[in-house]
């Protein structure tokens, strides 16, 4: 899996990318906060990591995870282009003259 949208369409995930926006941190830190495994982590991040929300570094025998802020822009780019298509739209339908009903 590689698209971000999907990656943060799972609520577990979406909370641990959040987590990773406040501070970097390592699977044990995010673990100690979630309902679910230091193993269930791990896959969490890997998810995100493939879609390019997320980069390790090693710090010592640690992994320290923090957003990467190329996916992340990426992700942001894309929403762009939905809204200016969007905002389009809108201003193709209002400037529209009304019908005249016969």
């Amino acid at each position: 899996m590689n698209n971000g949208w999907t990656a943060l369409g799972d609520s577990t995930r979406r909370t641990i990318f959040e987590l990773l926006v406040e501070s970097p941190r390592s699977v044990g830190e995010l673990a100690r906060t979630m309902p679910v495994t230091r193993g269930a982590v791990s896959q969490h991040l890997k998810v995100l990591k493939d879609a390019r929300l997320v980069v390790d570094t090693r710090a010592g025998k640690h992994r320290i995870y923090r957003v990467d802020p190329e996916g992340l822009a990426g992700l942001r780019a894309e929403l762009d282009r939905f809204w200016t298509k969007t905002l389009a739209a809108y201003k193709a339908a209002v400037e529209q003259p009304p019908e005249e009903s016969q």
